[in-house]
């Protein structure tokens, strides 16, 4: 297949991101095309993709914010989000259904999290399942507490990550 590749999103993606997170995430869990588009739109420094074999396969997308608020919905919107604040949410991990198991979602979370410390921010936050918890923290996030928001009709979990600073 080739070397994984990693980029920035641009605005043509959008429909083949859409297509990956409707795969990987059940029904109000997925954001809609055009919360994607807008990501990518806003934001194509923190919305970064996986391509392999020439097709794309998996993402990171994110917003900035001063002030985290985990449960708010209108941040997945980008309300509130400012692209020089230092910390970072994290909104969907995902990888093709047809492509896991192969070390992507790793592979990806590593260089986002390089990226984002090469970008100088100071956090990065993620909301997610419960089986999902150990995962994160072997990469080095912190359990912080249960979620208030209820996204999809789920229960989620609030991770943060500390980024060295380099002053």
């Amino acid at each position: 297949m080739g070397e994984p590749l990693f980029r920035d999103a641009v605005p043509a993606d959008a429909a083949r991101c859409f297509e990956i997170e409707t795969s990987a995430y059940e029904g109000d869990e997925a954001a809609t095309l055009e919360k994607i588009a807008l990501r990518i739109g806003e934001y194509p420094q923190g919305f970064l993709v996986l391509e392999a074999g020439g097709e794309i396969v998996g993402f990171i997308n994110s917003g900035c914010a001063q002030n985290v608020v985990m449960s708010d919905e209108d941040f997945k919107q980008l309300i509130g989000h400012d692209p020089d604040a230092a910390n970072v949410v994290i909104m969907s991990v995902v990888v093709d259904p047809a492509f896991q198991g192969r070390g992507y979602s790793s592979s990806l979370m590593r260089e986002f999290i390089a990226r984002m410390e090469g970008m100088g921010k100071k956090t990065i936050h993620l909301m997610c399942k419960e089986n999902h918890i150990g995962l994160y923290e072997k990469f080095g996030y912190r359990y912080v507490k249960p979620s208030a928001s209820d996204h999809g009709g789920i229960a989620w979990h609030e991770m943060v990550m500390e980024l060295p600073q380099s002053n």
